[in-house]
């Protein structure tokens, strides 16, 4: 009887988030789940189900494979350069300065401005003859390049627009993390006589390592789901150098009309994101320290 008392009462208090969970996440997975099985074509209230003819189809289509390439090359290529370099900015920013206020917010800020703006900004400073780009580039006597314009240069544009907009984002969560590294292991690591690298690599680097590990989680996420940058600077082009599996979903179901077919995509895009969760969850066991 006990149990159950317990039992009601964490039911209780979960249950005002779980029906909300419930409501706007567990059920439209299951709805797309269903989709996917059929040949809705978004428009017609009817359709048929077609079982698993949308993934055989979406296998054997060359458009699948390339946005899954790019896919993971936008994930690394954002994901590397954000922990990088958000941990750099924070080190450099660590002590306090003159100004250190101002600097921080600016560098900041970037994250709280939506990316569409940002986004429109940035095809301004990517245009070939007008843009500051290509001005920074043949100042310093360097060729201009076509950025946006061409399939060799579009992922890496879209890639830079991704970590300028983020570095601020995990710089504040790093700054966060250093403050609370204490300095009494500093102090002992300086009286054994380790260098400042020495003790950057076996003192902060593991007192950090939690948020790492969110920062990780939390950007893969995030350039798993990125779309308005894409959308706004390349459309997925050009010749789809940057369609990714997300907007590979948006122009099968917003632009072809075949929403069975889009449905199997983030069927599969939701697949790997878990996949990915997991992977790293474990993973972390191994060099995350609490």
């Amino acid at each position: 009887m006990q149990k159950m008392k317990n039992r009601s009462s964490v039911l209780l208090f979960v249950l005002p988030a779980l029906v909300p969970l419930a409501i706007f996440w567990i059920y439209p997975i299951l709805k797309s789940l269903l989709i996917s099985f059929t040949n809705w074509d978004y428009m017609s209230p009817d359709y048929q189900f077609v079982f698993f003819d949308n993934f055989i189809k979406l296998f054997t289509d060359t458009r699948f494979y390339q946005a899954l390439g790019n896919t993971v090359v936008f994930t690394l290529g954002t994901l590397i350069p954000t922990i990088a370099g958000g941990l750099i900015l924070a080190l450099l920013l660590q002590k306090y300065f003159r100004g250190s206020g101002i600097v921080k917010f600016i560098l900041f800020s970037p994250w709280i401005t939506p990316t569409v703006a940002v986004s429109i900004v940035w095809t301004w400073i990517f245009q070939p003859d007008t843009g500051i780009a290509n001005a920074l580039l043949r100042f310093f006597g360097l060729p201009g390049l076509q950025w946006i314009q061409s399939s060799d240069t579009a992922m890496l544009s879209v890639i830079l627009v991704t970590v300028w907009k983020s570095l601020g984002y995990a710089m504040i969560f790093y700054l966060s993390a250093l403050e609370k590294v204490p300095g009494e292991l500093y102090e002992a690591c300086g009286l054994d006589g380790a260098k400042r690298w020495q003790r950057f690599r076996d003192i902060t680097v593991p007192c950090i390592s939690p948020t790492t590990f969110f920062l990780t989680i939390i950007t893969m996420i995030n350039s798993l789901q990125a779309y308005d940058q894409i959308q706004i600077l390349t459309q997925g082009g050009p010749s789809g150098s940057t369609r990714t599996l997300l907007y590979m979903y948006y122009q099968l179901g917003f632009e072809e009309f075949d929403m069975g077919q889009a449905t199997a995509v983030a069927m599969v895009l939701i697949l790997i994101t878990v996949a990915l969760s997991v992977f790293q969850f474990q993973a972390s066991k191994r060099w995350v320290h609490y």
